[in-house]
């Protein structure tokens, strides 16, 4: 999957989430849209996105040891300028997931667990329009207000960190935050993990929502099987 989608594009992810409880307070509205493409956001051309290559099988080796054996926020400054960002997608081979919202190129895709009662979506994408601060914890949470169209003060507050798996299943290993509450009378959770790297210019997201079942272990099956790549 290539690493084409900016913030700017519509982050179809979200759901239609309405409100989100914030210790007493709201974000005033959570659309299904992110901001409008008037926004000063831009966008790769269709040329510049064709310039992002994976490497070749006999270059993995070496490509992989020149990146941070852990990602925590710091260790984001370390990736090498050329470092590849993306999801490896791990719901394509479990039979209780089927993919709803296919990846046409744009960066977003979707599953739903084949009970109907939860989906987990995800993003990757470049950090066009917003300015890296030189702190990975910092842009995460603005990345995370940029999609639910929230204060980044209000994010901050609001979201723990976590960790997402890194360049393998289930292991762990890659500093991030994590926002989420209930709306609908408590019959709807959801959770949005994200992790920004301001030295490349990458960000990714994975939102889990769920109307039933154990969403905790929802939350952690998605994030086990599916690793962030660098390379």
């Amino acid at each position: 999957m290539n690493r084409t989608r900016s913030l700017r594009v519509t982050a179809i992810a979200i759901l239609a989430l309405t409100t989100l409880p914030l210790s007493g307070c709201l974000f005033s509205s959570i659309p299904s849209e992110a901001p409008s493409a008037e926004e000063p956001i831009s966008t790769p051309s269709p040329s510049e996105e064709a310039t992002v290559e994976e490497p070749a099988d006999d270059e993995s080796e070496e490509t992989y040891s020149d990146v941070p054996a852990t990602l925590s926020f710091a260790d984001g400054a370390l990736l090498p300028d050329s470092t590849y960002i993306e999801w490896a997608d791990g719901l394509m081979f479990d039979d209780g997931w089927e993919i709803t919202t296919p990846d046409t190129g744009n960066g977003t895709w979707g599953y739903t667990t084949t009970d109907g009662t939860c989906t987990a979506s995800f993003w990757q994408g470049t950090l066009d329009g917003l300015t890296p601060t030189g702190d990975d914890s910092a842009d995460t949470d603005a990345v995370i207000a940029f999609f639910l169209d929230a204060e980044v003060a209000d994010v901050t507050a609001a979201a723990t960190n976590t960790e997402l798996s890194y360049q393998v299943g289930g292991a762990g290993g890659l500093d991030a935050r994590s926002i989420g509450g209930q709306q609908d009378d408590d019959a709807r959770t959801w959770s949005m993990t994200a992790r920004a790297f301001g030295h490349v210019g990458a960000g990714v997201y994975t939102l889990v929502d769920c109307t039933g079942g154990d969403f905790d272990a929802t939350v952690a099956e998605v994030i086990a099987q599916n690793a962030i790549a660098a390379y």
